[in-house]
């Protein structure tokens, strides 16, 4: 029995993902799969890159309503927060590995010989695509919906432990390993008052995937309360596009 080539099995991977999503295929849904390696062997392929950019803001604005809806009195910082730890690429890729998305992607020769199908950047990427070419063909409630199977199992269990209540240099220190980076730096920058009240003020220095580091402050009592606070508007700033 003959194997079928990789184009097949390439159309039938689509067309499974296209039943996993439910919605009916969006006419958007094969640039949402294309990587650029292969938009750079085939000059008359569009890529991906567009799709994302539209799809990051697309689930950003949709967990955004999900958690407004359920902590309808938790302020705008602690949502960002929230929505931070929701929101990520390890989120992402997951979510695309259980829609079986990988088995769908076009990359070119060289980026599938190095494995790039199943890396967990490409994988994220190409789910904020695919979010994206949904938003594009069939509106936001379709939309709302592959953003909640995106999010679905870490927003249940925000729901069910009441919000983040957890110690916000723990969060960070987890969001930036989820996303392959190193243990935050935390540094005094100042110190004021009389040693009876004495306030600090701690800069956390947290990387980027640019290479760019970022850097937040946060003010307190003691050193701890500062390097909290630092944590805490790290934790925002990431959140940030």
């Amino acid at each position: 029995m003959a194997k079928s080539d990789p184009r097949e099995r390439q159309e039938a991977a689509t067309a499974a993902l296209v039943e996993r999503l439910g919605l009916g295929e969006p006419p958007h849904l094969i640039q949402a799969l294309t990587h650029p390696s292969y938009a750079n062997e085939v000059p008359e392929a569009a890529d991906n890159q567009r799709l994302e950019f539209l799809g990051d803001a697309v689930l950003g604005l949709c967990v955004s309503e999900m958690l407004m809806a359920a902590f309808e009195h938790v302020d705008e910082g602690s949502l960002t927060v929230m929505r931070a730890s929701l929101v990520n690429t390890r989120a992402l890729a997951e979510a695309a590995r259980t829609l079986e998305l990988p088995a769908a992607l076009r990359l070119g020769r060289g980026a599938d010989a190095a494995g790039e199908r199943h890396r967990t950047n490409v994988l994220a990427d190409a789910m904020e695509a695919v979010l994206g070419a949904v938003y594009v063909d069939f509106g936001v409630e379709a939309a709302r919906q592959i953003a909640r199977r995106v999010v679905g199992e870490a927003f249940d269990s925000l729901v069910q432990n009441g919000g983040i209540e957890r110690d916000p240099k723990s969060r960070l220190q987890e969001l930036l390993q989820a996303e392959g980076f190193d243990t935050p730096v935390y540094e005094v920058v100042g110190a004021e008052g009389p040693p009876h009240a004495r306030r600090f003020t701690v800069r956390v220095t947290v990387p980027r995937g640019d290479g760019e580091p970022r850097h937040a402050e946060g003010e307190g009592r003691s050193k701890k309360l500062a390097e909290k606070a630092a944590a805490r508007c790290a934790l925002e700033l990431l959140a940030e596009p």
